[in-house]
This record gives C-alpha cells, sequence and structure tokens, in this order.
C-alpha cells in the first residue's frame, strides 16, 4: 500500500530541503525523496559563496533575504550552517563601471549594504589583491561563504523535526499521472501518494522530469574547483573575491587553503551523466585557475596545489532557473536549473516554492521570471553582464 502525503519532494539537496522545510512550517505532511544521502550531491559540494551581486532585483531581493537566513540561521531554521563572513569584492574592468554603478543602485534599493571603494580601500580589505586603474571595485561588508554540507543536513534535521519524513536510498522511478494530475510516485521502496510533486532533482532536473513526459531544457554540466595552500605570510582570512577582467571567483577555506573557481560560460559545454562522470580535478584546470588566481592575487604565487574536485552545475540556456508548475495545473513542479547559483538563494527559493504551490496570493518572491514558458516566447533572464552565472 502506497504511503500517503501533502507533498512529495524529490531532490535531498539545498532547494528540495528548504522546501520541505518551509511546507511543514505550514502544516503540510511532506515526503522527501533523495535517491543517495542528504547533502551528498552537487549542494553538499558547492562553493558555497554568500553575495548578494545581481543585476536583476529579484534575484538581488532572494540574495539579501537569503543573506539575512544564513546570519541568523540558528534562530531562523536551527542547527548550524557555517557561515563566516568575510566580505566579498568584486572586480570588473573600467568598460564595466557604469553598469557596476548601476546594479548597485539597484542592490541599495533593495536594501544591499555594497558600493564601490578605490584601490587604496581595497589594498586594507586584501593587502595582496592587484590594483590597477583599469579597474574597479564593489565591495559587500556582510557578504561572505557557508559550509555547504553542514548547511544542507541542518535544513533536513529542522525539516524533520517539524514532520517532515526523509527517504533516503530512495530513487524515484516513475510519476504517476491520471487525468492530467499527478497522483503520486514509484520507488524502489515503493509507492508514495500525493496531490503534490516538487521536482527539487538539480542536475537531475530533466531526467526526472522526463518520468512525466515533461522535457525541460536542465543540462548536467561538469565543472571543477581547485585549492591552494597560501603561503607564509598569508594565512589569514581573505575575503571573497570575483574577477571578471580574469573571469575567477576564490575564497578561503579552512586549514589556510583558497578555494578557487571559473567564471566561464563554456562549463555549459561539458554536459556529462550526472550519475556517471570524472569527480577528479584535471591537471588541465589547476594549471589554468591557479595561473589566474596569481594574475589577481599576486601574494600566493608561492602557494601550493593541494588538489580539488569537479561537481555538478544544472545549466538552462539563459543560466536561471525553471521554476514553474509542468504541465500547468498537474500539480507537478519544476524547481532545478539554478546554474552554479543557486545555493545562496537556497533560501528564498524554498519560501518561493512554497508560495507557488499553495498559491499564496501575495508572495514574497514572485515566480514569473522563472517560468519554463520563457524559452518558447524567446523571453529569457537576462543580466547587466555577459557571465550570465553571475546573474
Amino acid at each position: 500500500m502506497a504511503q500517503t502525503f501533502d507533498v512529495i519532494v524529490i531532490g535531498g539537496g539545498i532547494m528540495g530541503c528548504s522546501t520541505a522545510f518551509q511546507l511543514a512550517q505550514r502544516g503540510l505532511s511532506v515526503a522527501l525523496l533523495e535517491k543517495k544521502s542528504i547533502g551528498e550531491g552537487p549542494s553538499g559540494k558547492s562553493s558555497a559563496i554568500i553575495r548578494q551581486h545581481y543585476s536583476n532585483e529579484l534575484t538581488a531581493r532572494m540574495a539579501y533575504h537569503s543573506l539575512q537566513v544564513f546570519q541568523n540561521f540558528a534562530e531562523v531554521v536551527g542547527g548550524e550552517c557555517g557561515f563566516t563572513q568575510c566580505g566579498f569584492i568584486l572586480v570588473v574592468d573600467a568598460k564595466d563601471k557604469a553598469g557596476l554603478e548601476a546594479n548597485i543602485a539597484l542592490q541599495r534599493r533593495v536594501g544591499i549594504e555594497t558600493g564601490l571603494i578605490p584601490p587604496e580601500e581595497v589594498k586594507k580589505l586584501m593587502p595582496g589583491l592587484r590594483t590597477a586603474v583599469s579597474l574597479i571595485a564593489a565591495y559587500e561588508p556582510q557578504s561572505g561563504y557557508a559550509d555547504p554540507y553542514l548547511t544542507v543536513t541542518s535544513y533536513a534535521q529542522a525539516a524533520r523535526r517539524l514532520g517532515v519524513t526523509i527517504f533516503q536510498d530512495t530513487p524515484v522511478t516513475g510519476i504517476r499521472l491520471a487525468g492530467g494530475k499527478v497522483q503520486g510516485v514509484d520507488t524502489g521502496k515503493g509507492a508514495f501518494d500525493a496531490p503534490l510533486v516538487l521536482n527539487c532533482t538539480g542536475a537531475w532536473g530533466a531526467q526526472v522530469a522526463r518520468l512525466a513526459g515533461v522535457d525541460v531544457p536542465i543540462d548536467p554540466c561538469r565543472v571543477q574547483v581547485s585549492f591552494f595552500r597560501r603561503p607564509p605570510g598569508e594565512e589569514a582570512v581573505h575575503p571573497v573575491v570575483a574577477d571578471f577582467e580574469q573571469a575567477i571567483y576564490f575564497r578561503p577555506e579552512t586549514g589556510g587553503l583558497t578555494l578557487v573557481g571559473l567564471i566561464d560560460p563554456k562549463e555549459a559545454d561539458a554536459i556529462v551523466n550526472p550519475d556517471r562522470f570524472s569527480e577528479n580535478v584535471s591537471d588541465a584546470f589547476v594549471l589554468e585557475s591557479g595561473e589566474r588566481l596569481v594574475t589577481c592575487y599576486p601574494a600566493l604565487e608561492e602557494s601550493r596545489s593541494t588538489g580539488g574536485y569537479a561537481s555538478l552545475y544544472a545549466i538552462t540556456p539563459d543560466w536561471h532557473p525553471i521554476v514553474d508548475e509542468l504541465p500547468p495545473g498537474s500539480g507537478l513542479y519544476v524547481c532545478s536549473g539554478f546554474s552554479g547559483h543557486g545555493f545562496k538563494l537556497g533560501p528564498a527559493v524554498g519560501r518561493m516554492l512554497a508560495d507557488l504551490v499553495l498559491g499564496v496570493a501575495d508572495p514574497l518572491f514572485e515566480a514569473t521570471m522563472f517560468r519554463y514558458g520563457r524559452f518558447a516566447a524567446n523571453q529569457p533572464v537576462q543580466g547587466q553582464y555577459e557571465y550570465s552565472i553571475v546573474g
């Protein structure tokens, strides 16, 4: 006999756990189904940078809200998220100054503490970082990074305390519909019934959607990060940095390390099978990321590589998510395709999706911008910068 719930959430990453938490807060009975273990997938391997620099008002408001959750995680959610406030420095070429100023004005309107800073201020914040007259910097003092695995598992524990039933090692093998309405899902551990099923499976989003006969443009793409041990004299925690000119981001990591990744639209070309891909970092990536790191942060010229790893992004054509009911009126929802900037928005997305499925008349975050139909209508979400991953 099938187990019956008000809502079934598929996926035990940040989106699934945050949404399950939100729904349980509102009194619904929720089953969270995870094919492996909570936080074992890309969410738990996220770079977990918490920054608010977006060029759309909606995503800026979502980032602002989410930062407040990370800052007050023990009170708002419960448990720990490992948030470290070290500040965020954004570096752009001087040709992008007007766009940066426009973004800062937008962000300030929604309450974000941010602003341009001169080279001498950059030097105070991060003495080893390069400065040049051709570069412009912005700074968010409230931002930083979190512990991704700790965040996801804390959300899961909080959801469980509110009554969510979590089923791990439970891959979904089928989605049942009748008369255009979702009835439930089938798994290797039996059937689960619910009138609402939420696909929060990230890189597996398209794969799971196809179980219901739905095609969504979400590609699982392999991405890499590397680690470098900072040399003597540079052991102190430094701000998070995103350098558009070098197309790189980096942040401090425990143990005197710096984590490095690329801001590279070409990552969308690295489509892989999410169940079978190399999780090892390549030597070529370590070399390239190290060269770009030293260009941005010359003080790390004597740093040493300590390896890295590869994980997954769920990338859409415009590098923004799909949050929508598909098919319309079915009770089946897709919440996936965050293209590498989902972790920092996770708390807001849980609120957005819960409001959407419950038909809240005045949601805190309106999901229309992320509708599936924007692709057919040729109305992609557009950001200020060519690096869509930044937003």
